[in-house]
């Protein structure tokens, strides 16, 4: 047999490369993409998909493919995106589609790695995306009124759609052509807004679909959470659960296009996460009930740079709890956890799409659905929906224990191979590692290491314009920028001394949103805001004023412009009530005469660009003001080492803007949630997900660290400009690497262990006992174990703590195993631990690992 074995090796190497080789092929040029009531037919081929959304302008070229790569790793098929018509039209007839926006670019490389696409070109978007995708100069073009039956907006929307359709068609992009996109969307979620439209609304859905359909892209379109959507279009669901998800007709399949394992976050809100046991339950749920394509919205979520974020509030990060974090790195356990699951779907795949399922009762809140093809194939999925209490159920003569809220999937109705509580992929433990701002020795402000520039309060230059009363926010700014000034002046007659008669002034500020920095005679008094889902706010603060004129100057600001509701284009910013009260008394001001300036003089003289940096004379100084608003700082600095991503860290500023080499980084805003909300330490999987069930992060910052992504580093001269609003140390701002430090698992006995494959129809199961598996990043090795019990430990990642059951020589065989691998396995078998311990007891082996 050993004479045999290299031969056949080598045999066996080449049919796996052959096999592989046209897998590649058959998935990079599909031609023929149909439908039928149970999947997408590709080439004559049933399709059970696994999608991915990675939105590109979200990241940037130099990620793409690391990106793509980790999401076919993790066991996924199709890769999905929205095209996003403001950053693709900024002006009218102006197409952009470079950068982080070359959409054909992106689409090649999920081609080139054998994967489909799924093309959301909407172009409405919603995504938290500033003005939900729309160019806001579409606003302003006289009739429209958006995503109805109004033909301006229809015009503007088919003439972009067409635009990119034809530009997917000239680069062979379409299944139909050979290239990787399979569906596309129109619109976008429509249905949760059609009936605020009334007739006009069900008139243009019809339209939209019908446009696309006239296209003649030659695969299917869809439209998500649209329950009228006429034939051939496919309605989609999106939700955190879609089992129960019924298509509008019985020749459509059951597709889930938004399964969001996380959540947005808002800027001074707390940090919602979703346990990957439930994003697991409910794609094995969905598949369950006869579900053939799912898409997870996000897989990864990326970043918002510059002014894209929409809501308002909605941070710089997008991370969204996704399985790849929003610097790329996969996010364990969630991701691993989820590719064992697709593993275990795939499975099943043809038995569950050439099968009709048999409901079989097995309980109360248990059941099994059993797939039995005509070829004697068999695949079950036996659920437990109860949230509380685990069961044994009895299922074809035989005993299985389900944890409360959990999938079992059983590829031959007998073994289990996965279930869906049962977690046992390694967790990362994931660090910011400071690295102190490096002076350039390119810089020619090396001897100081910061330049700064102050703006002025109120009306630099000339004003724009004066009107009697308050104007709108957007409607004057147009979304270019977030700053608009509105300044007026009053006077306090010295014969009336008001000043001591009345107390202390109080200015009294009511505005439509978001935020607001109320100057008095040119010093910072108060600063306000909105939060969450409420723009409009109240600023209530006391003032100084003096005898005689004193000026006032309130910069208004935006924080991402609204993307999503009926008629939502039309909600406002800005000013709509100013008071002074001098005890009983008021002075309103309202009604005064107020001068506009549209914009900073900073943005105005473009210092943020690399050309642009030098417009003006900056002051250069060793030791930079600190608690300075409207203060602009320009350091030259050296990229950090290594090649971990980067976040800028600016827990020590106010709020503003932030660029390197005139790429935007985006807005920072480090304001902390309410120490007085809920937090938890730990979620509890079970039960329904909703996104304020497992918050984390209370009297915490809403965001610290700002990704600044490595490709637009270069290895000196990288000029970082930062415009800080409210006042704030720049001498603390610093560069943090995203680094891996070490790794964590916790597997019990019980652990479903196969070692298993499909090939020739079978499934062919290797029985092996359950084990720990532990994983560094590249280059480098476990150079400490802190933590090993093999027992009951409790306790998750980072905390772990003994039990009252516990094997004393589990650190030095753990150690043995792990210590200066890479990699190591420790199995919970009888050769490494005492496994007649606590007997009746489930025994567990919980490890926590330092890599260096």
């Amino acid at each position: 047999m050993a004479t045999m074995g290299k031969p056949l090796s080598s045999l066996l190497s080449i049919i796996i490369f052959l096999y592989s080789f046209f897998l590649f092929l058959t998935l990079s040029s599909a031609t023929n993409v149909t439908y039928d009531r149970r999947s997408l037919i590709i080439d004559g081929q049933r399709k059970l998909l696994i999608s991915a959304s990675i939105h590109y302008p979200r990241s940037v070229p130099g990620m793409w493919p690391g990106l793509v790569k980790t999401a076919k790793e993790g066991g996924v098929d199709v890769i999905e995106s929205y095209v996003f018509w403001n950053g693709h039209e900024p002006s009218p007839d102006n197409y952009y589609f470079d950068g982080r926006y070359d959409l054909v670019k992106f689409v090649k490389i999920v081609k080139d790695a054998g994967m489909y696409m799924m093309l959301r070109i909407g172009p409405f978007v919603a995504a938290e995306w500033n003005f939900g995708g729309v160019p806001v100069w579409l606003h302003y073009v006289p009739g429209t009124v958006f995503r109805t039956n109004n033909e301006p907006f229809k015009y503007h929307m088919q003439r972009f759609m067409t635009v990119v359709v034809n530009l997917m068609k000239q680069e062979k992009l379409f299944a139909s052509q050979g290239g990787p996109i399979i569906l596309a969307q129109v619109e976008n979620e429509y249905g949760f807004y059609e009936s605020g439209y009334g007739e006009g609304g069900k008139q243009y859905a019809l339209w939209a679909a019908q446009m696309a359909l006239s296209q003649n892209i030659g695969i299917p379109w869809i439209m998500c959470q649209q329950d009228d959507a006429p034939d051939p279009v496919i309605n989609t669901c999106n939700s955190f659960y879609c089992d129960t998800f019924t298509p509008n007709s019985p020749n459509k399949p059951k597709f889930w296009t938004e399964n969001w394992p996380g959540w947005f976050k808002t800027f001074g809100s707390r940090d919602p996460h979703r346990p990957p046991e439930d994003v697991a339950f409910s794609v094995a749920r969905f598949f369950q009930k006869g579900g053939s394509l799912q898409n997870y919205y996000m897989y990864h979520g990326g970043t918002n740079f510059g002014r894209t974020s929409g809501g308002p509030f909605i941070t710089t990060s997008y991370d969204y709890d996704a399985p790849i974090d929003e610097y790329g790195l996969a996010r364990l356990p969630k991701w691993s956890h989820l590719k064992e699951l697709h593993k275990s779907i795939k499975l099943c795949e043809r038995t569950l799409l050439n099968a009709e399922p048999t409901l079989v009762s097995l309980g109360p809140l248990q059941e099994a659905d059993v797939y039995a093809d005509t070829l004697g194939n068999c695949a079950a999925f036996i659920a437990n929906m109860d949230d509380k209490n685990d069961k044994t159920v009895e299922f074809q003569n035989v005993s299985y224990y389900l944890p409360a809220w959990s999938v079992s999937i059983l590829p031959d109705c007998k073994h289990v191979i996965f279930n869906t509580a049962k977690v046992g992929s390694q967790a990362s433990v994931v660090r910011m590692v400071p690295e102190s701002l490096q002076p350039s020795l390119v810089s020619s402000s090396k001897l100081h290491g910061w330049e700064v520039f102050v703006e002025k309060s109120g009306i630099w230059g000339k004003s724009d314009f004066t009107r009697v009363g308050f104007v709108d926010h957007i409607n004057t700014t147009k979304d270019t920028t977030d700053y608009l000034w509105y300044t007026s002046s009053f006077y306090v007659d010295e014969s009336e001394d008001i000043l001591k008669k009345g107390g202390q002034p109080v200015l009294k500020v009511e505005s439509k949103g978001h935020a607001l920095h109320a100057f008095v005679n040119g010093k910072l008094e108060a600063s306000a805001s909105g939060s969450g889902s409420m723009s409009a706010f109240k600023l209530q603060a006391p003032i100084s004023l003096k005898h005689g004129k004193n000026e006032i100057a309130l910069l208004s600001m935006t924080v991402g412009l609204q993307n999503a509701g009926p008629l939502y284009e039309w909600v406002g910013a800005g000013l709509t009530s100013v008071q002074i009260s001098f005890g009983n008394r008021t002075k309103d001001l309202s009604a005064y005469n107020w001068s506009y300036k549209i914009g900073l003089e900073g943005e105005h003289l473009g210092i943020y660009n690399l050309d642009g940096s030098n417009s003006l004379k900056w002051v250069s100084t060793s030791d930079p003001p600190k608690g300075q608003p409207l203060t602009w700082y320009k350091a030259v600095v050296d990229a950090p080492p290594g090649e971990d991503p980067i976040g800028l860290d600016m827990i020590h500023m106010g709020k503003g803007l932030a660029w390197l080499n005139g790429e935007q980084i985006g807005r920072y805003w480090p304001i902390r949630s309410s120490k007085n909300e809920v937090c938890v330490q730990q979620c509890d999987y079970r039960g329904k997900f909703l996104p304020d069930k497992c918050m984390k992060g209370c009297g915490e910052p809403t965001q610290r660290w700002y990704h600044v992504p490595r490709s637009w580093f270069k290895p000196s001269g990288n000029i970082l400009i930062i415009f800080e609003e409210k006042g704030g140390d720049p001498t603390m701002i610093n560069f943090s690497r995203r680094k891996i430090s070490g790794a964590c698992a916790m597997v019990s006995e019980d652990h479903p262990s196969f070692a298993l494959d499909r090939s020739h129809n079978e499934i062919h199961y290797n029985k092996r006992g359950p084990a720990v598996h532990l994983t560094c990043p590249t280059n480098t090795k476990i150079s400490k174990v802190r933590f090993a019990s093999y027992g009951n430990p409790t306790g998750s990642c980072g905390s772990y703590t003994l039990g009252d059951c516990h094997d004393p020589n589990s650190f030095s065989t753990v150690k043995k195993a792990c210590l200066n691998k890479n990699e190591c396995s420790i199995e919970l078998s009888e050769d490494n631990f005492n496994t007649h311990l606590c007997s009746g007891t489930v025994k567990k082996l919980a490890v926590e690992a330092i890599c260096s």
